[in-house]
């Protein structure tokens, strides 16, 4: 990858950032987008990114407005002159049993992790298309395969993104632009390890390679499916689970 320009929702977050880290070390130049009032966690994103200098930068969004979305695709256009990489990690969760679950639970979640995806790949398709060069990954999970209890909203949310995925795929498959869903299954991101340890340890006994994650273990994937001569996968689902959930 030479100087491809990529844009990263969730940019600073736990998985984000080794997003960030991974395609900047192929030699990307890289925006992680987020949140402004992440001020906090934007110091130590800044800290971990040293070593890139200015090959990774950050720009406020909020991807639950569409409007801003569009401004930071042509921002960025208008800045390094394209956006060749998308990568869609922003995400939330708001937890309850189905009877529990207020309709705001839904809503909110709906909007960062289903429509945050078509408010940004509707912005960066049409500059794809011009130059027919493009590569869209859409991050989802395995809880969007297997379901899971408490998160009915989460679930519908993250089997839809590869439902997306897979749409807009055969949509561009001409067009030298792939669109690829990774899904990770349990890593040590500060959601996972907010979970109370016995729960994680009971997580733990269930995958096969016998630990979680590592974000840069999502990280290398994505690298993978952002790469100019990863251009015959196109619509695929790629699961990065540790053999958590193995589907035929």
């Amino acid at each position: 990858m030479s100087e491809r320009i990529a844009i990263v929702t969730g940019g600073i977050g736990g998985l984000g950032s080794a997003i960030c880290r991974q395609l900047a070390r192929q030699g990307a130049r890289v925006v992680a987008a987020d949140l402004a009032n992440r001020s906090e966690r934007l110091g130590v994103f800044r800290q971990e990114m040293a070593e890139f200098g200015e090959r990774v930068s950050f720009s406020a969004l909020d991807v639950t407005d569409f409007d801003s979305c569009k401004r930071l695709i042509a921002a960025t256009e208008a800045s390094l002159g394209r956006v060749d990489i998308l990568i869609n990690v922003a995400g939330i969760t708001r937890d309850a049993s189905l009877r529990k679950m207020e309709k705001s639970q839904w809503d909110q979640l709906m909007a960062v992790n289903l429509d945050g995806i078509f408010h940004m790949s509707r912005a960066a398709i049409e500059g794809m298309l011009a130059r027919g060069f493009g590569r869209i990954v859409n991050i989802s999970s395995v809880n969007g395969q297997t379901g899971q209890f408490g998160q009915t909203n989460y679930s519908a949310a993250k089997a839809g993104v590869h439902g997306f995925t897979m749409a807009l795929a055969r949509e561009v498959a001409a067009k030298g632009i792939t669109v690829n869903t990774v899904s990770p299954g349990y890593c040590q991101t500060e959601m996972v390890m907010a979970v109370p340890e016995v729960i994680r340890e009971k997580i733990i006994a269930q995958i096969p390679v016998g630990r979680l994650g590592a974000p840069d273990d999502i990280g290398r994937a994505v690298a993978f499916l952002a790469a100019d001569d990863t251009s015959y996968i196109t619509g695929a689902n790629l699961p990065v689970n540790g053999g958590y959930f193995m589907s035929f």
